[in-house]
């Protein structure tokens, strides 16, 4: 499958996608608690979705049932939710979801923790996040696809995880999942080189333990194999003349992360 380059025009779609996310994913941090159940977070995706006029991308795909994969505690990615599950006091709870919007998808992720959790808890949440930017350093036209992922590995590893070789991300535009696989970890392949108009969605996937995972009974939900934790953070970028332009953060996050890089 062919590598799509985006115009302005596109990309300009695809930021009004992303933003639209942002503001999904922040009213969705802002409902999580403890005692709620994870079909109450599909609820309030969904619902605030189509109320924007979008159509919820992961709802129906491949099957999947619903418009927001929410993953507890060692689940990596792609937990279904369901009106028998509860969202306890401690948990970490990750929440991927995407949306279309005149028919150009957006896909982002973030990882919260619920109540009172352990800093060790805190900690691979907020490595996984770094390993993002981490890895983002990198995209820039002229590097390679595998620039990113060594950013995104270096990190992680040199922070005490590992990070799960099963999934990957992918290009995004006018489908969900569009030619490049993006490895979150160094393969032989140096994969694209990267141009400008390339729509990416980055999403390292970070485990306390081992990065082997399995499917569990519902083909959907992923875990760890040992049980311990994990954690997810993504953005759809588009590369730019000089770098890459995140789609996926509201412009206040976008300051405040500009703020903490400083401080640092």
């Amino acid at each position: 499958m062919a590598i799509t380059i985006k115009n302005e025009h596109e990309i300009a779609l695809m930021r009004e996608s992303g933003r639209l996310l942002a503001l999904v994913h922040e009213e969705m941090r802002k409902e999580l608690k403890e005692g709620m159940t994870t079909k109450d977070i599909d609820r309030i995706c969904e619902t605030m979705i189509r109320d924007f006029g979008c159509i919820p991308n992961f709802l129906n795909y491949q099957g999947f049932p619903a418009s927001v994969c929410v993953s507890i505690n060692d689940e990596v990615v792609h937990g279904i939710p369901s009106k028998k599950r509860y969202i306890d006091n401690g948990d970490i709870v990750s929440l991927d979801a995407g949306l279309i919007y005149k028919g150009y998808h957006s896909d982002a992720a973030r990882t919260h923790g619920v109540g009172e959790i352990s800093p060790e808890a805190q900690r691979i949440i907020d490595v996984t996040k770094q390993s993002f930017f981490e890895g983002i350093k990198f995209a820039k036209p002229g590097n390679h696809l595998v620039d990113i992922a060594r950013g995104i590995q270096t990190y992680a590893e040199n922070n005490g995880y590992s990070v799960v070789r099963d999934l990957t991300g992918h290009g995004i535009g006018t489908k969900l999942h569009e030619a490049p696989e993006i490895p979150n970890f160094v393969q032989r392949r140096r994969g694209a080189k990267m141009q400008k108009g390339m729509a990416l969605a980055i999403e390292p996937m970070i485990n306390e333990g081992t990065y082997d995972v399995y499917w569990l009974d519902n083909d959907w939900t992923v875990a760890t194999v040992d049980g311990k934790l994990s954690a997810h953070y993504e953005n759809t970028i588009a590369i730019t003349d000089e770098g890459c332009e995140i789609l996926t953060m509201l412009p206040e996050e976008k300051e405040a992360l500009h703020s903490e890089q400083k401080e640092k």
